[in-house]
């Protein structure tokens, strides 16, 4: 199984995974002309997808996937509040190429095993992915406001990450945004702090080779190195030691990652 983090951030969000006879994007929240340039920088067609797996319906996530569905006659899965949530923003979709992957399920296709589960954003039934396949497993979580007890237990001792790593606290409080929009952020339904995120990431790392890429960060609100620093910090003082076991990775806006095994 190999994925690539093609893009990160509230300018859009697409996550490319694979195995030797699937692929799947998790998400497209950038053009199809933009989807198609991401793949090439990766070596790969978006003729060969199996299917499109939606989060939810933001258009960050969103933006191209009727135009990368019609045009490549890539099957749609999503749920179904998700689908209703969605009509009128991606066009006509044919009937064909819509199917349900409802919450808290395993969906199989051949040796891969993908799992749904909820996260906690303003969306209408906002859920992610855990990627399953010979014992490996990658896990893809953004777009949540806090990482329940049950978000731990299904992630738990994943291989790889893309994890949710927003925003630095005082760099949002202090930060040009109106309080509403801060508030929405900072909430059970906004998005995953550097501190908090880190928190989490302590509770599910196991000790073994671990990847972590951080993901969805704030233009505004944060920067790379901080992220970084902030989870590094964090791991440290929860034993864990960052660089001997776990290792971090930086995501783009506009850069996929290279295309890496889990």
């Amino acid at each position: 199984m190999r994925f690539s983090v093609l893009a990160s951030g509230s300018s859009g969000n697409a996550i490319y995974v694979e195995n030797d006879d699937h692929a799947f994007l998790v998400d497209v929240g950038l053009s199809g002309k933009k989807m198609e340039q991401l793949f090439a920088k990766i070596g790969r067609d978006m003729k060969n997808l199996s299917g499109i797996l939606v989060s939810h319906e933001h258009s960050d996530h969103i933006k191209g996937l009727g135009v990368v569905a019609r045009k490549y006659k890539v099957p749609i899965f999503a749920n179904e509040k998700t689908w209703q949530a969605m009509d009128g923003l991606i066009g006509n979709v044919p009937t064909d190429l819509r199917f349900n992957f409802n919450m808290e399920t395993v969906q199989s296709f051949g040796s891969l095993n993908i799992e749904s589960f909820a996260v906690s954003h303003d969306a209408a039934d906002p859920m992610f992915y855990a990627f399953h396949e010979n014992g490996r497993k990658l896990v893809v979580i953004t777009d949540t406001g806090y990482v329940s007890d049950r978000m731990k237990g299904i992630i738990r001792g994943a291989d790889s990450f893309v994890f949710e790593s927003n925003h630095d606290i005082g760099m949002l409080q202090m930060g040009r945004y109106p309080w509403s929009v801060k508030r929405r952020i900072l909430s059970d339904v906004g998005h995953v702090s550097n501190e908090d995120a880190a928190v989490a990431m302590s509770e599910v790392v196991f000790e073994k080779p671990t990847q972590i890429y951080l993901s969805h960060l704030s233009k505004d609100n944060n920067m790379k190195d901080l992220a970084r620093m902030s989870v590094t910090q964090t791991l440290q003082s929860c034993g864990i030691i960052a660089g001997e076991y776990v290792h971090l990775h930086d995501t783009d806006a506009e850069e996929p990652t290279m295309l890496v095994t889990v």
